[in-house]
């Protein structure tokens, strides 16, 4: 098998796990490639050199798999990178909370023993579609969220919601958050959105710090479209694509949709969604 890791970068003590993870699947035989910039980062921190045909930049690559070794913001670069390509990636957390990095780095073993036997399981992911009036730099695919917020500490601004061409509310707010549900558990929650199962095949609209009490997160279609007008003082506002950001103009308006791929997860055999909430949440959990 073809394996192309993904890895975090600024956090040496945790690179024993590249070099077992390495190791793992050299004792399999596997054609192993590694992405340029955490390339580097091994060579810099663990004087760990890999031939060329080893190392590829950017989209560059050919794999089975995808390995993404850090924590779900290095997830979301693997997915990136990944795009429409249907290449399924199994994300190992060496960061802190992982929804989409689920694999401990004490279960590596027994992954890689399952995923030479077959026996495990892809989830498929739903994935954003974001265009615009104004050309943009950042990428247009997002797994997690598309957030439209205030610049830095300006005023709260006007966001003008339509879905399927129809007047939803103008949010007076810093910011609105469309999330998938894979990204109801990022960014949506920490403002007060709901929890999304994963296959729901839906998106919640999730206001940040709304000028008003009524104004609540919805849950819609997601093979609906949502479009957006902003108008802001600074005449200016930020959109940001899974945590990539640019800064647009407020006649730039923004068309949201489903894209026409999924990104596929790998998981255990085993794996339970609701288990991952119990346990990274610690719903139910009772300090008294």
């Amino acid at each position: 098998m073809r394996f192309a890791i993904i890895g975090k970068k600024y956090q040496s003590e945790k690179l024993v796990h590249a070099e077992y993870l390495l190791g793992l699947l050299r004792q399999h035989k596997a054609k192993i490639l590694v992405e340029k910039s955490f390339a580097e980062f091994l060579k810099q921190e663990k004087n760990l050199t890999l031939p060329d045909e080893e190392v590829f930049e950017g989209k560059t690559f050919v794999a089975d798999m995808v390995i993404s070794l850090g924590g779900d913001g290095t997830f979301l670069k693997a997915a990136s990178l990944v795009g429409n390509r249907n290449i399924p990636i199994l994300g190992i957390n060496t960061g802190r909370l992982g929804f989409l990095a689920d694999i401990l780095p004490e279960e590596m073993d027994v992954t890689i023993d399952e995923i030479y036997a077959n026996h495990y399981k892809i989830e498929e992911r739903s994935v954003l579609q974001l265009t615009s009036s104004q050309q943009l730099d950042i990428p247009p695919f997002a797994l997690n969220e598309v957030a439209i917020l205030k610049h830095d500490s300006s005023s709260m601004i006007s966001i003008k919601a339509f879905i399927n061409c129809e007047h939803l509310n103008t949010y007076q707010a810093d910011g609105l958050i469309i999330a998938t549900p894979t990204g109801s558990t990022g960014y949506s929650l920490s403002v007060g959105g709901p929890v999304i199962a994963p296959q729901s095949s839906t998106m919640v609209i999730t206001p940040i710090a709304p000028h008003s009490l009524n104004c609540r997160p919805l849950v819609v279609r997601d093979d609906w479209e949502i479009t957006l007008e902003v108008a802001s003082r600074s005449h200016n506002y930020l959109v940001s694509v899974d945590g990539r950001s640019e800064s647009c103009n407020e006649q730039t308006r923004l068309r949201i949709t489903r894209a026409p791929y999924t990104i596929k997860l790998v998981k255990r055999f085993d794996h339970q969604y609701f288990n991952t909430l119990r346990s990274k949440m610690m719903w139910g959990a009772d300090a008294r």
